[in-house]
């Protein structure tokens, strides 16, 4: 009896087990769909706005610095360096990884900031807005 009632046990452990991982695996996929949905949107924001984009000594339109910043992205990201909104900021959209230079981002006759700070801005905008379930 008592090898039957150890059996069931173990069953039972076992789809457990594997509902968790299951569980978790969704979860990640989720995770990292929501990830991608927000760098996404950061990079539209970016194409879309009327602000211009310093780096390396030159200010780019917004639809430039997109293009720039998508291949940035798309290399770190293969790596596994910009799995995260902010990831891609801090390892893509920070600074040139040739010269070192902060980029800075300038709307209007507002004051240049520096392009972490804007981006950082426009996710807490994001994230805020409703039914915007992305993991804050």
């Amino acid at each position: 009896m008592s090898s039957l009632y150890d059996k069931s046990v173990i069953k039972s452990l076992i789809i457990i087990t594997a509902l968790f991982v299951f569980m978790g695996s969704a979860y990640t996929d989720a995770s990292a769909q929501n990830a991608a949905l927000e760098i996404e949107g950061l990079l539209s924001r970016i194409g879309t706005s009327d602000c211009q984009f310093y780096r390396n000594g030159i200010w780019y339109k917004g639809a430039e610095a997109q293009t720039h910043l998508k291949k940035k992205y798309t290399y770190l990201h293969e790596r596994g360096l910009a799995e995260t909104a902010e990831e891609f900021i801090a390892n893509a959209a920070t600074k040139s990884s040739i010269s070192g230079e902060f980029y800075q981002i300038k709307c209007g006759s507002q004051s240049p900031v520096s392009s972490s700070q804007w981006l950082r801005g426009e996710l807490q905008r994001m994230r805020a807005q409703p039914g915007n379930r992305a993991p804050q």
